[in-house]
């Protein structure tokens, strides 16, 4: 295998590596584009989490992308049923690598209120999740802290390594949602 196939794996660790994995680092961080995947209630949530009083702008997010080909973050928002599954893994294997999940709410994190046969029960199941968001619904301050604490793990580079390393995403769970 050489130097190139590997990436910025396969240098030695010196300074200018250094300093170029945390200008990559730096560029993944502020330039995260979300795919929607709005399937209920919190999804109007999401929604106002991009209009103009939060302003996803300043976190480099400021257009939903409608392509999982030009996304690298997929936002689950609301409960996943068994039929809608396979096309919630079908767009996160369309997505681009290195790519990232938020699931918002209690329905995409543990199924919520919905216990039965239809409602998967976790959308961890399906996708590996980097933050759960708490809430029904959350609301959009807690998106945006959601997206605060993925971006200090993305800058962080603790993400790349554990998904590289288990193939599961970060699964920090939030506590409390900021007011």
């Amino acid at each position: 295998m050489t130097a190139a196939s590997q990436g910025l794996g396969g240098f030695q660790d010196n300074f200018l590596t250094a300093r170029l994995d945390d200008v990559v680092s730096w560029a993944r961080r502020n330039s995260v584009w979300p795919a929607t995947f709005g399937l209920a209630c919190c999804a109007i949530e999401m929604m106002a989490s991009g209009a103009a009083h939060n302003d996803l702008a300043r976190f480099g997010m400021e257009v939903f992308r409608a392509s999982p080909r030009q996304a690298d973050l997929m936002i689950v928002a609301g409960r996943v049923s068994q039929k809608m599954a396979p096309v919630l893994r079908q767009i996160y294997d369309q997505m681009m690598e290195p790519k990232w999940v938020i699931s918002m709410g209690v329905c995409a994190s543990s199924g919520g209120m919905f216990n039965n046969y239809a409602i998967v029960q976790g959308v961890d199941q399906i996708v590996p999740v980097d933050v759960y968001a708490p809430g029904c619904p959350p609301g959009p301050q807690t998106l945006m802290h959601s997206i605060v604490t993925l971006h200090g793990l993305i800058g962080e580079g603790e993400i790349g390594r554990r998904r590289a390393a288990s193939g599961a995403g970060a699964g920090v769970r939030l506590e409390t949602s900021p007011s």
